[in-house]
């Protein structure tokens, strides 16, 4: 995914400005990760502290994120950090194939799970019961989330969907329907909107409905673009009873490119992901300034990436379909104007 600014970099004032320099680097090179998304994860229009508090907020996301895929820099220090288990060691063998986790590295990410879930416990009974006996959090990217629970009152709910959503990605890598698919975005998307809209303080119940909306369409997109990545993780995120509607096996989405019946497939996925941003897409209008601003350029990321699936002729097996940044910014312009 692509962001539209790089503004979203750390400053010197980041999460990854102490500890010990080997964690430091972990931490910069997980929120450098901000700029492959389809959204601004924190744009140059914001105040230094939204910045700042939308980057805690991604920081604990993608961290929770790589820990679920497998992709931490460096997991045995992680693990160590955390007090986890040593992850087992490398078979040395190359896949043939999609490459699903044995069962040793699955139980190593949920127990990397089970040791985050722990410093998030760590980090509300620092910020809501602060005393000398309170451990603080381990992880240079838990520690920001102190002041910032203690700032927006937040609560733990959306932080522990959000790793509850990796623990699901280890014992789950197909969905039978829609409906099971929009459940697991419940957990791996909506919290982060909700999160947004928490920090800004403007929650509302047709807020978050709305914002809901929107982040699990975002998530759908993300399926979309990354078909192959996720098969080649052994996952599959389109639902089996589209797959065999569309009678498109698991064989055709390892084609290197997509057959007719795929770019159909998908062609219907990206109609129901539009119809969500339709449904969503209000929410910029209920507010006003540079939080609307900041909700158009999501919004509008999700409406540029389903454009280049398009303009891919629905082939996402070929290459990975990336927006374009003129026409997302086109998009977040003409949405900020008519508030949807």
């Amino acid at each position: 995914m692509t962001a539209v600014s790089a503004s979203a970099q750390p400053n010197s004032d980041s999460p990854t400005g102490d500890g010990h320099p080997a964690e430091s680097a972990a931490g910069a090179a997980t929120l450098a990760k901000a700029d492959a998304e389809n959204f601004p994860v924190a744009p140059f229009f914001l105040p230094a502290a939204w910045r700042d508090d939308l980057m805690t907020v991604y920081g604990f996301a993608r961290l929770v994120d790589d820990a679920g895929d497998g992709d931490l820099a460096d997991p045995a220090g992680t693990a160590a950090l955390l007090g986890a288990p040593s992850p087992p060691p490398a078979s040395g063998a190359v896949p043939d194939g999609p490459h699903r986790p044995g069962p040793a590295e699955t139980a190593f990410r949920l127990a990397l799970l089970d040791g985050l879930e722990r410093d998030l416990d760590r980090v509300f009974e620092t910020a809501l019961a602060p005393s000398a006996a309170a451990e603080a959090p381990r992880h240079p990217l838990m520690r920001p989330l102190v002041p910032l629970v203690d700032r927006h009152g937040l609560t733990p709910e959306p932080f522990r969907r959000l790793i509850q959503a990796n623990r699901v990605d280890q014992t789950t890598d197909r969905y039978a329907t829609y409906d099971d698919l929009l459940g697991y975005c419940t957990l791996s998307a909506d919290p982060v909107g909700r999160l947004v809209l928490a920090i800004a303080g403007v929650s509302t119940p047709e807020r978050i409905a709305m914002s809901d909306a929107v982040c699990t369409a975002l998530q759908i997109v993300e399926h979309l673009q990354d078909v192959a990545e996720d098969l080649a993780r052994g996952r599959i995120y389109l639902p089996a009873e589209d797959l065999e509607r569309f009678g498109v096996t698991e064989q055709d989405l390892a084609a290197p490119c997509a057959g007719p019946a795929v770019r159909r497939l998908i062609s219907f996925q990206v109609d129901r992901a539009r119809t969500l941003l339709d449904r969503g897409a209000p929410l910029v209008g209920t507010v006003r300034g540079r939080l609307r601003l900041l909700l158009a350029g999501f919004t509008a990321g999700g409406y540029a990436a389903l454009a280049a699936v398009e303009d891919a002729g629905y082939d996402v097996l070929a290459q990975q379909a990336k927006p374009d940044k003129r026409r997302l910014a086109a998009k977040a312009a003409a949405i900020f104007a008519k508030g949807r």
